[in-house]
Parts: C-alpha cells; sequence; structure tokens
C-alpha cells in the first residue's frame, strides 16, 4: 500500500437503510469540524451515476465515490482504491458511508484487516434510523437493516420532527434492548449530529445473517460521457431493489419549476438528482414524495439523477421526459 502517513487515520462508518439522511448527517459533521482539518469521505451508492458526491465536496470535503452496489465486494477492490486514494492525501480523519443497501459486516473487516492496520483507526460505526420504520415490516424483516442496527456503537433517531410518540418509544425498546449496550445513542433532525459520537471507540459486534450477496464488478466503476456524447443511461439492481440513473452534459440546462414537479410525483422509494437548472445548480433530495431542494455552487459539472424502487418503474417515459425539459 503506497500511503505514507505520519499517524494512523480516526475513521467511522455512517450507516443506515435508503433515505434515513447519511449524506445530510455527514454534511452537518463536516460544517462543524475544526477549520485547521482536511476530512475526506468515501460514498458508496447503490445506484450508477453517482450523486452524492457533489453535495459532499460543496462542503470541502476530499470525496471519492464508489456508485454501483455494495462497494465491500469482490475482495472490497474498489473500497481499498478509493480509501487508498484518500489516505494518500492525509486527511485527519474519514468517513465511509456505505451504501443504504449495504452490509456493514464486511467493510468493518477490511477496515480491520492487516491492510489498514497502520494507517487507520477505527471509530464508533454510527447508524441512523428513521424511527418510523420499526413499524414497517419492508425494514424490520430486512437483514441489512437489521444488522445496519447490530452493529452500530451509536444509534442516532434521524427524522424526529416526523415521528410519533409510538414511533420513539418503539426506538428506545430497541436500544434498551441491545444485547451489548450502546456507547451512545441520541434524537435528532435534518441530521444534526453530535461529533463527539465520532470519537467514542468501536466495540466488537456480531451480525446476525451473512453478507449474502455478490457483484461481477472486479475494479472500480466509471460512468463518464464519451466526447460529444450528450447523455447517457444506466440501470442496475440488486438485494431486491432496481434503480436507473442518468448523466447529462454540462451546458445541458433544465427548468427548475418542471423538475421540481416531476420528482414530487415520482413514486418511487429515492430519488437523488443534482441538476444544472434555469436558476442554477441545485441539489434534490426525495423521500416518500417530499422534495428537499439545495443549491449547489460548483459549476461546469454534468447533471446527474437517480432513482431508486423495489420494481422496474418506466424508464423509457421518464427519459423521455427529462429530455423534453432541457432548454434549448
Amino acid at each position: 500500500m503506497a500511503v505514507k502517513l505520519t499517524k494512523k487515520v480516526p475513521t467511522n462508518i455512517i450507516t443506515g437503510f435508503l433515505g434515513v439522511g447519511k449524506t445530510t448527517a455527514i454534511l452537518s459533521l463536516l460544517k462543524q469540524k475544526p477549520e485547521n482539518e482536511s476530512w475526506a469521505v468515501l460514498v458508496n451508492e447503490f445506484g450508477e451515476v453517482g450523486v452524492d458526491g457533489a453535495f459532499l465536496s460543496e462542503q470541502g470535503a476530499l470525496v471519492k465515490e464508489v456508485p454501483g452496489g455494495c462497494m465491500c465486494c469482490v475482495a472490497g477492490l474498489p473500497m481499498a482504491i478509493g480509501i487508498n486514494a484518500l489516505l494518500a492525501q492525509n486527511p485527519d480523519r474519514l468517513l465511509i458511508e456505505p451504501t443504504g443497501l449495504g452490509h456493514p459486516k464486511d467493510i468493518i473487516g477490511k477496515l480491520l484487516s492487516e491492510h489498514y492496520a497502520n494507517y487507520i483507526e477505527l471509530n464508533a460505526t454510527i447508524t441512523l434510523v428513521d424511527p418510523r420504520n420499526f413499524a414497517d415490516a419492508r425494514y424490520t424483516e430486512n437483514q441489512n437493516f437489521r444488522d445496519q442496527l447490530a452493529l452500530a456503537d451509536v444509534v442516532v433517531a434521524n427524522k424526529t420532527d416526523l415521528s410519533s410518540v409510538d414511533d420513539i418509544a418503539a426506538f428506545d425498546d430497541y436500544v434498551a434492548s441491545s444485547e451489548i449496550p450502546k456507547q451512545a445513542s441520541g434524537y435528532v433532525e435534518q441530521g444534526q449530529l453530535n461529533p463527539d459520537w465520532l470519537m467514542l471507540p468501536r466495540i466488537d459486534r456480531e451480525a446476525q445473517f451473512a453478507h449474502h450477496h455478490s457483484h461481477d464488478d472486479d475494479e472500480m466503476p466509471a460512468f463518464e460521457l464519451a466526447p460529444g456524447e450528450k447523455f447517457r443511461r444506466k440501470e442496475n439492481k440488486g438485494q431486491g431493489y432496481v434503480s436507473c440513473g442518468w448523466v447529462f452534459e454540462p451546458n445541458t440546462l433544465f427548468p427548475f419549476d418542471s423538475l421540481y414537479g416531476l420528482f414530487a410525483n415520482l413514486n418511487a422509494e429515492r430519488v437523488k438528482a443534482v441538476m444544472n437548472t434555469d436558476d442554477g445548480m441545485f441539489a434534490f433530495n426525495v423521500v416518500n414524495q417530499i422534495v428537499s431542494v439545495s443549491p449547489i455552487s460548483l459549476t461546469g459539472v454534468e447533471s446527474r439523477a437517480e432513482v431508486i424502487d423495489k420494481k422496474p418503474l418506466p424508464w423509457d417515459e421518464l427519459e423521455e421526459i427529462l429530455l423534453s425539459f432541457v432548454m434549448k
């Protein structure tokens, strides 16, 4: 491993299921980091196009993306490439955001392996959960959801402003029932994590289920436009979910109002996009058809959109709609 470090880099895994607010939580941590420190983020997305990196780069983080499924598969090669590239820049802290459909067991194992023994100090794994999900069998029967919680050193109830008293009680019951007590737990809104949680140590915990899926990719996935190419689409599937994503060349403009209306009416589990619009560049984040929008100061970059759901949507029709929005 061709990385020269004078000290081990404190490292945390920030995990949680689809739409729970992991990227927002990492953004809140980046805003609270000491001004003299440089933090790195390795972000893994289930979809192929990679959207979250634009959010995180906005806060000045060193970012590497591993799109296209679980980054710990195939002996962890995509993950290793990303980690090595970030460690080579001598960050003061490394945050790892696995896909919401990812299993954290093998990621923890990789970071504890002899390859990183001299480079990484693995601290607490922080798992975010939407308390409303404890009443939904789609989550409570999902093995990854359950192991994300089981392997957490810190478990955080996010979106508490949208949760009922019963939802919070279900979260409290889970924390109280943990065989190995959690290092900490808390309630937050808008992913406002306590940075002190990053300093807590990791404790050995047992997963209930094995990591049971694999992918065919054997190198860092790439999804870039060829010279002169206007847009490209790519799909992915696995773990009971499907995704479809698009990348559009940087000078493609979309009307903001039309995009907002489209995303708000898409009946999909998850929609993420960073789009060049007639009002500037914006990040669109959609969970349960509730659209959050934030301005992005990046310029000259591609527009990217990703839709994730349990079943394939009419991708051709959605593509036609997006192309019909393109401003001449």
